[in-house]
């Protein structure tokens, strides 16, 4: 087979990106996807947010790809009958050192061209009764989806449009050619390509050495647990309820959030996963530990945030501590209200100086266009993603 455009992964940025190239007239396209289904790690993981942009430093690739996004995934589900809430999402300051945090990211909303509500503690009931905090910002924007539905979307209107998937293809090789490029998958199946892309998430930086590509990254996962509240306690929160977030990491906090269907999510945590698809603590695999621990820039940043890490560890062993941090935001939670539910992993680009890389990273190299680093909120912003690596992709062919 021979295509114009082939994408490694069939998530849902995979996906929206092969969207966009059919939109912009390319006639010949695949999505080749490792899993025998699509969207199976990161999208099909998802918290089911749909993210309002309010954390993003202002100008950034994130913020302006999540406000484009955003409505244009909101109009997408509406189109398709898919179900989604706007609800809006409540930030609770729990102390006062924590006002001027909070105050920053009213100024973020606003540049983002949010509408924030800032709230005084007393008023914090009239949006969440069962909140304790000393003030809060309320943006209306944030809404709820199942994103494994949307991903299932794109892929229908992929096929519809003329674009061909395929699952169970994992790529084990590429030969470069002068015009073309052959992609060689672990049994021997062969597709030709004028343009690769990839989409690799949890193996985006091994993908793009396989292509003959240093991402000059090394992605480390880390596993964000959840729990599920109990039935009896989802009256404890009407729509979402996060903690003010320390910005200098890219995770937000345990916090609530409501599920389409009405179930309560809590959680999650962030820790270090000890396989690239370790959605359960007791799955490891040597390659993955040794990529991690064998890195220097992971060395960097444990030095730096050790404690913070052991915090998020003692979280994962214990479910009261998980409980204590849920009670801070909202007190009537019981212990008892607790019930295990799933796990995300998140590919978490790193680089040798141990920075963890904040913004979207997108390489290229010969006739290819690597996706390296797609932190949350790629799925809210998938539709304007995929626009964008479509746009770099074309211009560089």
């Amino acid at each position: 087979m021979h295509v114009e455009y082939a994408i490694v992964g069939g998530g849902i940025v995979g996906l929206a990106t092969g969207l966009a190239l059919l939109q912009q007239g390319v006639r010949s396209l695949a999505i080749l996807e490792a899993e025998p289904r699509v969207a199976a790690h990161q999208t099909g993981h998802n918290s089911g947010v749909i993210h309002s942009g309010v954390y993003y430093r202002p100008g950034s690739l994130k913020a302006q790809l999540c406000t484009a996004g955003r409505e244009a995934l909101y109009a997408f589900c509406a189109e398709e009958g898919i179900a989604h809430e706007r609800c809006g999402k409540l930030i609770v300051a729990t102390q006062a050192s924590e006002r001027g945090q909070l105050a920053l990211l009213a100024e973020r909303a606003t540049a983002n061209r949010l509408s924030p509500v800032v709230l005084a503690g007393e008023q914090l009931a009239e949006y969440e009764p069962h909140v304790a905090g000393v003030a809060g910002l309320w943006i209306a924007e944030t809404g709820i989806v199942a994103y494994n539905q949307v991903a299932a979307a794109y892929a229908r209107r992929l096929c519809a449009a003329g674009g061909e998937l395929r699952t169970g293809w994992r790529l084990a090789a590429v030969r470069r050619q002068p015009r073309q490029l052959t992609l060689i998958s672990a049994t021997e199946e062969t597709v030709t390509c004028g343009h690769l892309i990839t989409c690799a998430g949890l193996q985006a930086d091994r993908v793009a050495r396989r292509c003959g590509v240093e991402p000059g990254v090394r992605i480390v996962p880390f596993r964000g647990e959840y729990y599920e509240l109990a039935p009896e306690a989802r009256p404890l929160g009407k729509a979402l309820i996060y903690p003010v977030p320390n910005l200098n990491f890219p995770f937000l906090g345990v916090h609530f959030t409501r599920k389409i269907g009405g179930a309560i999510e809590a959680g999650p945590n962030a820790v270090l996963a000890f396989h690239r698809e370790g959605y359960t603590k007791s799955r490891l695999a040597a390659r993955d530990l040794f990529d991690i621990f064998g890195y220097a820039g992971f060395w960097k940043l444990a030095r730096r945030y050790w404690q913070t890490g052991l915090g998020e560890f003692y979280r994962s062993a214990s479910r009261a501590a998980f409980w204590r941090a849920l009670r801070v935001l909202v007190p009537a939670v019981e212990l008892a209200h607790l019930q295990p539910a799933g796990a995300g992993v998140r590919a978490q680009a790193l680089g040798p100086d141990g920075q963890l890389v904040d913004d979207f990273s997108i390489v290229s190299g010969y006739r290819m266009t690597h996706v390296l680093n797609a932190p949350s909120p790629a799925a809210t912003a998938s539709l304007s993603i995929g626009q964008h690596i479509a746009q770099l992709a074309v211009a560089d062919r």
